[in-house]
């Protein structure tokens, strides 16, 4: 697997690195406007005829860009099947749970429960009732 794995991107670099030099290679659309103007007179005879090298550049960068493809679509499809599928891939999943604490409140609701009163002692005082925070809020 891992042999199919390296030979997937050494495809995929070779054809980066293809296409990067065929097309800066290729001329674009503005230098035929030049041309036209008198300038590449001498250019116009290239190794592959007046046309043909820009059909030649275009359909092998075509080719290229369909093997960079695949190789991509080979590396995303076999580099998925290595992952471990129970992960999710949140960073929260290796912290360590907090410890429980022994009165939870809601802001908001009724106050904590208060210890009985011990046998003799006198009762303990009713708790305040818990704010609800219409003091905060601003008058109009």
């Amino acid at each position: 697997m891992n042999v199919l794995l390296t030979l997937l991107l050494v495809v995929q670099i070779l054809a980066a690195l293809g296409m990067i030099g065929l097309i800066l290679m290729q001329h674009g659309k503005g230098a035929d406007a030049g041309a036209a103007f008198g300038g590449g007179g001498a250019g116009s005879a290239s190794l592959f005829g007046a046309s043909g090298g820009a059909n030649f550049l275009s359909r092998t960068t075509a080719v290229l860009a369909g093997v960079f493809l695949a190789c991509t679509l080979g590396l995303a499809y076999f580099g998925n099947l290595r992952a471990a599928p129970a992960s999710s891939g949140s960073v929260l999943e290796n912290v360590p749970a907090a410890p429980a604490s022994p009165v939870q409140q809601i802001p908001g609701g009724a106050a904590a429960p208060t210890a009985p009163a011990a046998p003799g002692n006198a009762p303990a005082p009713a708790s305040a009732p818990a704010p609800t925070g219409a003091g905060q809020i601003p008058a109009q």
